[in-house]
């Protein structure tokens, strides 16, 4: 696995948030509503991400941003249509694309153009300036993006509890899976998105890809309700792992995690123990439980002497 930093590929990535804005936002109008906007989120592909399957009237389609053959793809009812992704085409042209397409298909979707989270305020169908695409950043960019993906799942899977299982919240950019405690905690202030997000208590597993003022991608763990206190407890793993009370984060970076000699027990030491210290500071009950066997035994496979 390459590691790649985000000065790297900044302008690259940015076009590829932009692009996640366009197709997060066309779930956020169709698909229904869940706790801690776990509707919302993008599923990842083998190639990119995507919509996932949604449903519009009585049409059935799905939006793709297919990284791995460049390109962008709508699909209706079966009904396919794609434009190549390509260095030099602005977000507004894939914005035109997409809503035309599926207006055309029969599955017209309206959604609100400014971008969600982000310093960019021109709105998605009026971005010429955001041009920027080369597909060999873009999939070093995807690796890590399945490389996380797959990390989170083999944590939260197995566990016994309510959770969101990991995708990308286009928001942020971020892959997370979440654990969530069914304990009310309304959010302080009126505020939109944080309102809905942030009203039960949770712990969140993510994977972000850097920005200006943090060069490397790292893994991180948000506790709510925030702890801004020195959380850096002795059992805390792997030694490159540490907690910044002015943000309430866990972090270990992916130079730390790729200098390792197994990345994954890595990963997994990070979440375990972040985990059993959180679970601890935020009195949560019966946790022990989460972590019981799966009862499910391995099946057996039909060898070549068998067949």
């Amino acid at each position: 696995m390459d590691l790649i930093k985000y000065s790297e590929w900044k302008d690259t990535k940015i076009t590829l948030h932009l692009l996640s804005q366009i197709l997060g936002k066309i779930r956020l109008e169709v698909a229904n509503q869940e706790p801690q906007w776990a509707h919302v989120m993008l599923p990842l592909t083998a190639d990119g991400f995507s919509t996932g399957l949604l449903y519009g009237d009585d049409h059935m389609f799905q939006v793709e941003a297919d990284i791995r053959n460049s390109a962008i793809h709508v699909q209706v009812d079966g009904h396919k249509q794609s434009m190549k992704l390509e260095n030099g085409t602005p977000v507004k042209a894939y914005y035109d694309f997409i809503f035309q397409t599926l207006k055309k298909l029969g599955t017209p979707v309206s959604i609100y153009p400014k971008p969600q989270e982000m310093d960019i305020k021109v709105p998605l169908d009026q971005d010429t300036e955001h041009t920027a695409y080369v597909q060999e950043d873009a999939l070093r960019g995807l690796e890590l993006f399945h490389f996380a993906l797959r990390e989170e799942l083999k944590f939260v899977g197995p566990l016994r509890c309510r959770k969101v299982k990991p995708g990308l919240f286009w928001g942020t950019f971020d892959v997370s899976a979440i654990i969530i405690q069914n304990i009310s905690e309304p959010f302080p202030m009126d505020k939109v998105i944080e309102k809905a997000a942030f009203d039960e208590q949770f712990i969140e597993y993510g994977f972000w890809l850097g920005d200006d003022k943090a060069d490397v991608p790292s893994f991180f763990v948000l506790p709510y309700p925030f702890l801004y206190k020195d959380l850096n407890a002795p059992s805390l793993e792997p030694k490159e792992a540490y907690y910044d009370e002015e943000v309430s984060e866990y972090f270990l970076d992916m130079e730390a995690v790729l200098a390792s000699s197994d990345t994954s027990s890595h990963v997994q030491r990070f979440f375990n123990t972040t985990f059993d210290i959180l679970s601890e500071e935020l009195k949560w009950e019966n946790c022990d439980y989460y972590k019981n066997p799966l009862l499910m035994k391995s099946q057996p496979t039909l060898s070549k002497a068998d067949g």
